[in-house]
């Protein structure tokens, strides 16, 4: 399992390579690329900075509810620390999905522009860094509790999933509202700014 957890991190990382080493076209679709690279960054970032006071108390808060359940310090400091693996698994996943995914949404655009066979394979490659990542850090961790921990291993992967899922949740309901807001600001942009029809082809927005 640790062996299959590498080899699914370094595929992934063979999958940022091959995308990496594709055009990103012109000055024009990278000036855009870069725009919406920084505003993905911005939000994870913020994102992370608001979480963490929360993920931490949850983390303090494991550590004392298990306390009292197991004799011992062993298991509750083993489960508070698996979330937080899980919340660092699970975002490091998202950072990396998002960072590819404009990285990789300009050059299929790019690639598009002359093959679409090349732009829908240099799309499945980005995305499938994604779920490289997602699944190579999940078996990686899950796969150190089980070294570590062994026959109590069940009982400190509670922590490791729940921190996974939390961070999970918390990219998801907060990419939506983030996602909505740039939908409406370039549908603000094409209709005021530059005198599109909300319903016109060449506005991306709707």
């Amino acid at each position: 399992v640790l062996i299959s957890a590498l080899i699914s991190l370094g595929y992934g990382l063979y999958l940022v390579r091959i995308v990496l080493k594709a055009s990103p076209g012109a000055k024009s679709f990278t000036d855009v690329a870069e725009a919406i690279e920084e505003g993905a960054m911005a939000y994870l970032k913020r994102q992370v900075r608001t979480m963490r006071w929360f993920v931490f108390a949850i983390c303090i808060g494991l550590f004392l509810m298990y306390r009292n359940l197991y004799s011992g310090w062993e298991l509750p400091l083993g489960i508070a620390i698996a979330f937080l693996m899980g919340v660092s698994a699970s975002y490091g996943a998202g950072f990396v999905g998002m960072w590819l995914a404009v990285k990789g949404n300009v050059r299929s655009a790019n690639a598009a522009l002359t093959s679409f066979k090349d732009a829908m394979e240099l799309a499945f490659k980005a995305g499938g860094v994604s779920g490289m990542f997602t699944v190579g850090l999940g078996l990686l961790g899950a796969t150190i509790i089980f070294l570590i921990f062994r026959e109590n291993a069940m009982k400190v992967l509670i922590g490791f999933g729940f921190g996974g899922s939390l961070a999970a949740l918390f990219m998801r309901v907060g990419g939506g509202i983030y996602t909505k807001a740039a939908d409406v600001g370039g549908d603000l942009v094409g209709k005021v700014e530059a005198g599109i029809p909300a319903d016109g082809p060449p506005n991306a927005a709707p």
